[in-house]
């Protein structure tokens, strides 16, 4: 009896501590999944159908969130969806995402905001300049900037963080400091298991460069 006891106590033992990793793999195989459909529906898809696909994948994500509450990165992904489906909206209509895109990537950060070379920073400060500001929306490009930095001292080789600080320049007309971010973007490491999002990444760097290049010249 003692001995068996002692086996199930074992067996106890040897699930709670093997849990977490398993429930880290799935939380990291749903990362992964989101990812894909965002690149995807992003840059795979006609723009006329991108708003229903996006709100397709957030709802996808909103689950994702239910189950793996605690994951920051599935946090991060969710902000990132309803952000990209509130801009494939548009309008006045699309501040109810917005607003829901900027809880996710605050819950991320309060998780931890290290993960993902601090993407929910990037993400947020994305947010605070392409948003109106106030009565209509929260945009506010002192935070823009605030996130944007933070975003950068932790990923400070990463293509999205130079390159959402390269655009929140371009748009502030500092177009000298817009082309040294992009140019940084541009040289970036690409991610070889995100090959869709890379290569439609690497467009969009290309046309702002062309942007900031025309105010230079």
């Amino acid at each position: 009896m003692k001995k068996a006891l002692l086996v199930r106590l074992i067996a106890v033992a040897l699930t709670l501590a093997v849990a977490p990793q398993l429930w880290a793999a799935d939380a990291s195989q749903t990362v992964q999944e989101l990812q894909h459909a965002w690149a995807q529906i992003k840059y795979r898809t006609p723009e006329k159908e991108q708003a229903e696909k996006f709100q397709q994948l957030s709802e996808r994500a909103r689950s994702a969130t239910s189950e793996f509450s605690h994951s920051a990165p599935v946090w991060v992904w969710s902000g990132i969806i309803r952000a990209s489906y509130a801009g494939a909206k548009g309008g006045l209509g699309a501040l109810s995402a917005v607003k829901e895109a900027k809880a996710d990537l605050e819950h991320a950060i309060a998780i931890d905001g290290s993960v993902l070379d601090g993407a929910a920073f990037t993400s947020l400060g994305s947010l605070y300049y392409q948003v109106p500001g106030w009565p209509i929306g929260f945009g506010d490009d002192k935070k823009a900037e605030e996130y944007l930095r933070k975003g950068l001292a932790l990923g400070e080789d990463d293509i999205d963080a130079n390159y959402f600080y390269a655009d929140y320049l371009f748009q502030s007309k500092d177009y000298a400091r817009a082309l040294q971010y992009v140019q940084r973007a541009e040289n970036a490491p690409r991610d070889m298991a995100r090959p869709v999002a890379s290569e439609g990444r690497l467009g969009e760097i290309k046309s702002l460069k062309a942007k900031i290049e025309g105010k230079l010249h």
